[in-house]
């Protein structure tokens, strides 16, 4: 998503994020850090901008716009670039025992966190039996956080062409299971599926897995994993894929949709995180990107929200909300939008935070593009009594078309387009799509 920026300074955050899973760890734990970067030195030519998206700080020398970036690993490292339009995964957290220091202007940087360790659990899948029988792959990992939506062939969907109901135990006395089937129904409906999973010896972990394939005569098709599982030691996990294509019913125009839900959840702690991811694309460069969020770690928990949308003729809209709050009271975030078409267009966020006795601080900010390429209007206020509003020598930059748009999903949906329906009787046709419903004009004055 395009970066932008918000006004003024800001209050000390603590961070918190999940961090994807390695290969070997089979859940993740959150790591809370947070470090203080001092404002710069006061230079009057110099005024600060949260970025609402950015991993940094965007400052005015000049006219010119730069980017102050901290880094995680030495607080003594600054790097200054020209502003881009990169996207920010940090979360800024409050820090309780700093919340005296409001008026103090101090920024932070988000720290990646640690897995929780978790063991992860192993099925072997060669079983005693002849090869004719081996049981599926082990699919005891759980998914990983902040992945987006993964590509049909990340998934391996491999169905088989014939009905299947099997079972075996492993070598070191896991069991597992198999079987897939066909259903048929109206308007040339036909679902393939395969189910599979997996149980440890002691029934204290597991697995399980189901596929699919649908189709019918209107053109629609769908591929589709469900997977979920646990382990010894009380962690479980739950995701969802799938991508379809259909042919819109009004405008006759063919749409390719992806979707995905995962969530996880400590065994240890009250501990986890659920994500909704959603893509949707035509044929004529229309795009609709978004995700909704959610995680906890004990008293504290995190929301966050996006989207994106591109008309596929210049128009394009994005936005970010994200917010925070404790046990305590302690509530935080910070949200921003932003409008364009041919260069001209709009953007504004607020940054607030809630101190557990009810205390508000907020900085509103926002900013206007004429479309020239040099001049942009800012303006902006917060609680404190600072307020701006100045014109400054600045380029416009916004991304018109998404980076990943109607080809790229065509290309990479070569398992869903190659799906094969079933033949249509002479003279049978799809039963057509119910008219729009119309207002009541009657009961209108």
């Amino acid at each position: 998503m395009a970066a932008s920026s918000a006004g003024g300074f800001t209050t000390p955050f603590l961070s918190i994020k999940l961090r994807n899973l390695h290969g070997d760890v089979s859940f993740l734990r959150l790591h809370c850090q947070s470090f203080d970067i001092s404002a710069a030195a006061g230079n009057k030519n110099c005024r600060r901008f949260l970025s609402g998206v950015g991993d940094g700080v965007d400052e005015f020398k000049g006219g010119e716009r730069i980017r102050r970036i901290c880094c995680c690993c030495s607080s003594d490292a600054v790097i200054l670039q020209k502003r881009r339009g990169e996207k920010r995964e940090e979360w800024p957290r409050f820090d309780p025992k700093k919340s005296s220091a409001i008026a103090r202007r101090v920024r932070s940087q988000a720290l990646p966190s640690l897995p929780f360790a978790s063991p992860p659990v192993r099925f072997r899948s060669k079983p005693r039996c002849s090869p004719r029988t081996s049981g599926p792959q082990s699919r005891d990992t759980p998914p990983k956080r902040d992945t987006g939506i993964a590509n049909e062939k990340d998934w391996g969907i491999d169905l088989v062409n014939e009905n299947i109901n099997e079972a075996g135990v492993s070598e070191d006395g896991s069991i597992w299971h198999r079987e897939s089937g066909e259903e048929l129904g109206e308007n040339g409906y036909r679902c393939r599926w395969t189910r599979m999973g997996g149980q440890s010896q002691d029934g204290s972990s597991e697995w399980k897995e189901t596929w699919w394939e649908k189709s019918d005569w209107t053109g629609y098709k769908e591929l589709g994993v469900e997977k979920s599982g646990r382990n010894a030691e009380g962690d479980s996990w739950w995701e969802t894929w799938q991508e379809m294509l259909h042919q819109d019913e009004w405008s006759n125009i063919a749409r390719i949709e992806r979707s995905a839900q995962k969530q996880a959840k400590s065994g240890s702690e009250n501990a986890g995180w659920y994500e909704k991811w959603w893509e949707k694309y035509d044929a004529k460069g229309w795009t609709e990107k978004g995700a909704h969020k959610y995680g906890r770690l004990n008293e504290q928990s995190w929301w966050e929200k996006w989207g994106e949308h591109y008309d596929g003729r210049g128009s394009v809209s994005k936005w970010t909300d994200k917010w925070a709050e404790t046990e305590l009271g302690t509530k935080w975030g910070d949200k921003w939008e932003e409008k364009f078409f041919s260069g001209i267009g709009s953007r504004q966020g607020e940054t607030w935070h809630v101190s557990p006795s009810g205390e508000r601080w907020s900085r509103t900010w926002g900013e206007e593009h004429f479309g020239n390429g040099s001049k942009v209007h800012k303006y902006g206020k917060s609680t404190t009594g600072e307020s701006w509003d100045i014109v400054v020598d600045e380029g416009t930059y916004y991304e018109a078309e998404p980076h990943y748009g109607w080809a790229d999903v065509v290309g990479d949906s070569t398992q869903l387009l190659s799906i094969q329906p079933q033949e249509r009787p002479p003279g049978v046709y799809p039963n057509p799509p119910l008219p729009p419903p119309i207002d009541d004009l009657s009961s209108s004055s």
